[in-house]
């Protein structure tokens, strides 16, 4: 009858380089773990806890250290490079070594590395909670916008592309968001880790190759939680490998640690808060901002009954009316958005913004995400006076600032107007609305339901 081999009791003494190793180790992922930047507890300290946003509690979960990185000139709170790690990697080489010299009657670190497995476990919890409930709630790639639909293959950047692959199955975005939320709540329990690392280690694996590819801003972000769920299933390989490799029969880790009394109290609280803010607050807020509408675009609604795209009939730049053309900078094309967005197509290109890392806007609603990754339209905020009939302009492609004022009139023909002043530019023009079918949505009839073009 086979037996089952019993893990080593946590007594046993490790080898010379097992403690090397583990020291070093301890130094490094503490400090990937735990951030020690002041511009963090600045950041922490301002947050408004009686008014929570699920923005707020996203930036605290993706939080990485930075010592070296130039980000904070921008914003204090970003996401460390590899330069950082290369730093943090001296540090603990130098830490460890330094250890050892003055620690060698230490038998083993296994209480100790059984506390670093638990900060790392909830760590990388938290992250892949903050990214879950985003695809859950198909937030994270919005479906693509009217202007979107009506912008050539080749005027996106590769990571707006993926976004809009991804934004265009949102039921498929869900899915990954479940998987990934799981696998967090697996992390929050010891008898559940290890599935839940093996499940980041290939999800947020294929994530890291995906930013590769596309050219995304978290290529650090993800590999890092790829890392810690490497750590985390390093504790766990040997009972791994002899059950689904050598197919043997193995027992559980022993655990070092008795949680009791007062220790056991702290952990269970500390325990609650963390699922109370990064599962319960944090999901609850995520929900209400996809019951508002997504977050990339603004809240604010647009003029009633102009939605869609309009062809150009006519249109005119300081009183002179100029033929239709796709070399000259006419206006080609001018969608207006369900939201106060309008995008107008013209021949001005320009290299695009590529703003390629997830970020919450500030307000909840952004104005940045319809204009950056593209090129080719000019996006525009407005502000409408329905009494006045005008459309007060704030540029979002360039420079962020009012770009003029348009007076509007709707025909009963679905025929819009325009007329004022924008960029510096006397324009008139004569809107026809395109009543067009998009291939993206008559196709979710299915094969066998009706497509008419």
């Amino acid at each position: 009858m086979a037996t089952i081999d019993q893990p080593e009791l946590t007594g046993a003494e490790w080898k010379g380089w097992q403690k090397v190793l583990f020291r070093i180790s301890f130094i490094y992922f503490f400090l990937q773990a735990v951030p020690l930047d002041w511009k963090y507890y600045r950041h922490l300290l301002g947050i408004d806890w009686l008014h929570l946003s699920f923005r707020d509690i996203f930036n605290i979960a993706k939080y990485t250290p930075q010592f070296t990185s130039s980000d904070y000139a921008a914003q204090d709170w970003r996401q460390a490079g590899f330069a950082d790690w290369g730093f943090i990697f001296l540090l603990a080489l130098v830490g460890g070594l330094v250890w050892s010299l003055r620690d060698k009657q230490r038998v083993n670190y296994a209480r100790l590395y059984y506390y670093l497995l638990v900060l790392v476990r909830y760590r990388l919890a938290v992250a892949v909670i903050a990214y879950g409930w985003l695809k859950l709630f198909a937030l994270q790639a919005p479906y693509p916008s009217v202007s979107s639909l009506n912008t050539p293959y080749g005027d996106f950047t590769s990571w707006r592309l993926f976004s809009l692959s991804l934004g265009i199955v949102p039921g498929y975005q869900s899915f990954l968001g479940a998987i990934e939320l799981l696998a967090g709540l697996f992390l929050l329990f010891r008898k559940t880790a290890p599935v839940g690392a093996i499940i980041i280690v290939f999800f947020t694996g294929n994530v890291f190759m995906s930013n590769l590819a596309y050219e995304g801003g978290d290529v650090v972000y993800s590999f890092y939680l790829v890392i810690l769920a490497l750590f985390i299933v390093a504790y766990y390989a040997e009972q791994i490998i002899n059950l689904l490799i050598l197919a043997k029969p193995v027992a559980p880790v022993v655990v070092p640690v008795q949680w009791s009394g007062r220790a056991k109290k702290l952990r269970l609280g500390l325990k609650s808060i963390v699922v109370l803010v990064f599962v319960v607050f944090y999901g609850i807020g995520v929900y209400r901002s996809a019951v508002r509408g997504n977050y990339h675009f603004s809240t604010s609604p647009g003029l009633k009954g102009l939605a869609g795209l309009y062809t150009v009939n006519s249109f005119s730049v300081d009183g002179r009316v100029l033929p239709a053309s796709l070399i000259d900078t006419i206006w080609q094309d001018v969608v207006f958005e369900k939201w106060a967005t309008l995008s107008i197509k013209i021949n001005t290109y320009y290299s695009p913004v590529n703003d390629n890392r997830e970020g919450i806007p500030a307000q909840d609603g952004g104005d940045a995400f319809e204009s950056t990754a593209t090129t080719g339209r000019h996006y525009y905020s407005y502000q409408a006076d329905t009494v006045k009939k005008v459309l007060i302009l704030k540029d979002l492609t360039h420079s962020g600032e009012n770009a003029g004022q348009l007076s509007y009139a709707l025909q009963p023909d679905s025929t819009v107007i325009l007329k004022g002043n924008v960029n510096g530019k006397a324009v008139a023009a004569i809107l026809q609305k395109n009543h067009k079918i998009y291939l993206l949505k008559a196709s979710e009839k299915g094969r066998r339901g009706s497509l008419k073009l």
